[in-house]
């Protein structure tokens, strides 16, 4: 009968710390160990080419309960683009393509989600090169949970595709009819709160 008793107890004791985690609200900075930030191109229609960038900042606020109220900012550093070809990557930084001395930095602003169980989605503008675009990307959020140290940490995965050709990334020639227009992105974010509200 204690043993049930102390079993219970404990349960109802992780329950409640599991709720008062998912409550507490504030800013989230990025963790750079356990966040990608990825992209896929097609080649030539018939082959994926995935890339990801290796620098990058940016924080997630989230209140814990209202989605609309999520906001995320996400800041690339353009040149550290890396697909795992170096001949390639270099074109890509090219005037060609993201013209990175020109324009180092890509940034995604999301200013809030909406929809419903499966069908979220974040609101926001994204900028690149000299065009900013708002769009809407599907979402996932996880947490806000308590790892084994005592941090609060909350997770996103977006998925989504843009043309590229909307933010002027691309050129009139053969070599950029090799590429498909349309860039899908594959960014998992892992955060964790540095300042609660």
């Amino acid at each position: 009968m204690k043993r049930y008793i102390i079993a219970a107890s404990m349960i109802v004791m992780l329950i409640a710390s599991g709720t008062q985690a998912a409550e507490k609200s504030g800013r989230y900075a990025l963790d750079q160990d356990h966040t990608h930030i990825g992209f896929i191109s097609r080649h030539l229609g018939v082959v994926n080419v995935p890339g990801h960038f290796h620098v990058f900042d940016g924080f997630v606020k989230y209140d814990g309960e209202d989605l609309s109220s999520l906001r995320f900012e996400l800041t690339v550093e353009a040149a550290t683009l890396d697909t795992n070809n170096e001949r390639r990557d270099e074109h890509l930084r090219s005037e060609d393509f993201f013209e990175v001395e020109t324009y180092p930095q890509i940034v995604f602003s999301a200013t809030g989600a909406e929809g419903e169980g499966a069908g979220k989605y974040l609101v926001g503008t994204l900028t690149m090169k000299d065009v900013t675009k708002e769009i809407r990307l599907p979402v996932t959020v996880s947490g806000p949970v308590e790892d084994p140290w005592g941090q609060q940490r909350i997770g996103m995965e977006i998925r989504g595709s843009i043309n590229r050709h909307d933010f002027g990334v691309g050129f009139d020639g053969v070599g950029d009819r090799t590429i498909g227009d349309t860039v899908r992105f594959d960014v998992n974010v892992q955060a964790i709160l540095q300042d609660e509200e």
